[in-house]
């Protein structure tokens, strides 16, 4: 059986995060089959995920985003995550949102490698949830972070 998941990315994101999770579902996992939709910004994330799932019948989607450093870029960033959620109550399916704030970084460098680790986890996330939902299971509660160090867990 395999799987279409659905990448939604923007054009304002300063890398390219969606070229990392085509790596991974190229190189690693045959039965999972996808489709890119790319928007200009983050806010047009949730409208282009629904349109993943109603027009292409993806089983998932991976939405890739990088709010800006303004202030106002955090608003945009919380009203564009209220729409995922609200498109994965609509559609019953989940969307694996990947949003890394421009301030995220020390440098440039730090950043793209944030970026590019966040990525790369969370469509292994996705592989997962789809065809192998139990080494989820198995990873509860063990701090794991995407772009970041995993904490310890308690």
């Amino acid at each position: 059986m395999s799987y279409l998941i659905g990448i939604a990315d923007t054009t304002f994101a300063r890398y390219n995060m969606a070229s990392d999770v085509i790596q991974v579902f190229n190189e690693y996992h045959p039965q999972i089959r996808y489709i890119r939709y790319t928007v200009p910004g983050i806010k047009d994330l949730p409208v282009a995920s629904l349109i993943l799932f109603k027009k292409y019948e993806c089983d998932l989607v991976i939405a890739l985003g990088m709010p800006g450093s303004a202030d106002y870029d955090k608003v945009c960033a919380h009203e564009a995550s209220t729409g995922i959620i609200n498109v994965q109550l609509k559609v019953a399916k989940h969307i694996i949102e990947v949003f890394v704030f421009e301030t995220e970084g020390k440098d440039d460098e730090d950043l793209k490698e944030r970026m590019k680790d966040r990525a790369i986890k969370h469509a292994y996330n996705a592989i997962n949830l789809l065809l192998y939902p139990n080494k989820l299971q198995e990873k509860a509660g063990m701090g794991l972070r995407q772009g970041y160090q995993n904490a310890k867990p308690l």
